[in-house]
């Protein structure tokens, strides 16, 4: 019985550290990707060398690049989180009368009914229905 439990046990690490590896491999081979620095040349040194040697490789990258590489995700967070600030900040500024005019501009193309203007109107002044 213990030797059942013990094979168990000593699958899930082994499950757990290959997935850690397949983690890691994936965040080398974005980071190269992401690098605008560097080499078509060594991008390409780099991944032969994660195929054949992919273990020592993957330890002596995290090692020599990893401060650039923490770097490089903080920098792409960053410009993430502005974009879509910029993109709220785009989306949500419309004013009521700006929401007015687009309604009064749908009307006059005939798009929408005298009725769901008013209605658009009263949801853009705040007014309930």
């Amino acid at each position: 019985m213990w030797n059942n439990f013990w094979n168990v046990i000593w699958l899930i690490f082994w499950a757990f550290a290959f997935i850690a590896y397949l983690f890691a491999l994936f965040a080398i081979i974005g980071d190269l990707f992401r690098d605008r620095a560097l080499n078509g040349w060594w991008k390409a040194l780099w991944v032969i060398f994660l195929i054949f040697l992919p273990f020592l490789t993957a330890l002596v990258y995290l090692i020599a690049r990893g401060r650039g590489m923490a770097e490089r995700q903080a920098r792409d967070v960053q410009q993430a989180q502005s974009q879509a600030d910029d993109y709220i900040r785009q989306v949500a500024s419309a004013s009521p009368a700006d929401d007015i005019a687009k309604a009064k501009q749908l009307l006059d193309q005939g798009v929408i009914s005298a009725g769901e203007f008013d209605a658009l109107k009263a949801k853009a002044l705040g007014n309930k229905f």
